[in-house]
C-alpha cells in the first residue's frame, strides 16, 4: 500500500481486511471488491465508495457523520464516499470494516 497521504479507499480497506480472520475477498459483480465470512457479505468497495453492513445502532450513528449515506444494499448498510482519503476517513473506514466483520463473524 502507498502511504496514507496517497492511498485510495480501496487500498486502505484491502490492507485492513488482510488482518481479518476468516474474511474472504472476492471481486464484486459491479467491480471493486467484497468481503465476506461464510458467504455473508459484510463490506464492499468500488470507485472510491465503500459500503459496510453494520449493527443497526452503529449504522444509525455512522449516518450522522460526513460523507455517508444509506446504501441501496439494505437498512443496515451504510455507504461511505469521502471526498478525500485523509486520516479521519481512514479511521472511520477501517473502524466500520472491523465492526462489520465482527457482526458477520458473530452470525456464524
Amino acid at each position: 500500500m502507498t502511504d496514507d497521504a496517497t492511498a485510495s479507499l480501496e487500498e486502505v480497506l484491502a490492507a485492513a481486511a488482510a488482518n481479518l480472520e476468516d474474511a474472504v475477498t472476492a471481486s464484486a459483480p459491479s467491480g471493486g471488491a467484497e468481503w465476506s465470512i461464510d458467504g455473508r457479505v459484510f463490506a464492499a468497495v468500488a470507485s472510491g465508495r465503500a459500503e459496510f453492513r453494520l449493527d443497526p445502532l452503529v449504522a444509525n450513528a455512522a449516518l450522522r457523520t460526513p460523507d455517508t449515506s444509506a446504501s441501496q444494499r439494505g437498512r443496515d448498510w451504510v455507504a461511505f464516499a469521502p471526498a478525500e482519503v485523509d486520516q479521519h476517513a481512514i479511521d472511520r473506514a477501517t473502524a466500520w470494516l472491523a465492526s462489520a466483520w465482527r457482526r458477520a463473524d458473530g452470525e456464524g
